[in-house]
């Protein structure tokens, strides 16, 4: 069994035209964030976790921002990606545990879905949460948002 941890934050997006998902779902009649790709920081956390737990380093390490065929690319394609590399290593997932963190907006609705489409990609339960920070720093100003993430592999061999 393997146990892996990941983090991602994003700022809000200055620009109207940037959309808002969060754990594969958009989000709608809230901004989005800033990032090289959609800026899922839900995925991208979860997607951390995955590659920790596997030992294969972090999503920069795969999908840098500095390289252009990731503009704009969908979280879906990455966690994707991400779930080859950790089969090909040789591991399944057994569970998954993101933990959304922002002041607005609010996402009780849109949690079960998130879980659900995860849940698809990953194979394995992946529960989805959120909370605020409680009005303290950039995050609590509605700045930003940010996840981690928790999962558990277990080794095939």
């Amino acid at each position: 069994m393997r146990i892996g941890q990941g983090i991602d934050v994003h700022r809000v997006s200055a620009s109207n035209d940037r959309a808002l998902w969060l754990g594969l779902v958009h989000v709608p009649d809230a901004p989005g964030l800033d990032g090289h790709s959609d800026a899922d920081v839900a995925t991208h956390a979860l997607c951390d976790a995955l590659l920790g737990a596997a030992n294969l380093g972090d999503l920069g390490r795969y999908f840098p921002d500095t390289d252009p065929a990731f503009r704009d690319a969908s979280s879906r394609r990455l966690l994707e990606a991400t779930m080859a590399l950790v089969h090909a290593e040789g591991y399944r997932v057994i569970s998954g545990d993101v933990t959304i963190i922002a002041e607005r907006p609010k996402l009780a609705l849109y949690m079960p879905a998130m879980s659900h489409e995860l849940s698809s990609v990953v194979g394995a339960t992946v529960s989805v949460k959120a909370t605020t920070a409680e009005g303290l720093g950039a995050l609590g100003r509605a700045e930003g948002i940010a996840a981690s993430a928790v999962v558990l592999l277990e080794d095939q061999a």
